[in-house]
């Protein structure tokens, strides 16, 4: 088997990432308003459902909304779009902790939150070039 040199092994470990956290969050984000995967809003806890203004699957689809376009943005902007992943990701998982409702999810989604940080850090924007 032949080794690659470094830098080409994290190129290839950056482009995995960034190909994940663009269809992730798409397919996730597009799922919120199909519910095939699962029934979304049985992810908000009933405290965060009394406090919204509007129904949990409305709610959801905003949501779903927000994950399609981090998801392109992952795409389009690696370094930002990972960043922005990577919090959402983290706030998703604080929600669900605080609340104590599907803490798997919560650790789960700092998990992603970690690997996403990590593309971020891998990642440099389009327009500058590395210097050593």
């Amino acid at each position: 088997m032949k080794t690659l040199p470094i830098s080409a092994e994290i190129s290839k470990l950056q482009t995995l990432l960034k190909y994940t956290f663009t269809i992730v969050p798409i397919a996730a984000g597009a799922d919120k308003f199909l519910n095939i995967l699962v029934q979304w809003d049985t992810y908000l806890a009933p405290s965060t459902l009394d406090l919204l203004p509007m129904s949990g699957a409305t709610f959801m689809m905003i949501v779903g909304v927000i994950e399609i376009i981090a998801g392109i943005l992952v795409f389009t902007k690696t370094q930002l779009g990972a960043y922005v992943v990577s919090l959402w990701l983290l706030l998703i998982a604080l929600s669900l902790l605080f609340t104590w409702h599907h803490p798997d999810v919560a650790v789960r989604d700092i998990v992603m939150a970690i690997a996403a940080y990590v593309l971020a850090k891998l990642s440099i924007p389009e327009n500058t070039s590395k210097t050593s």
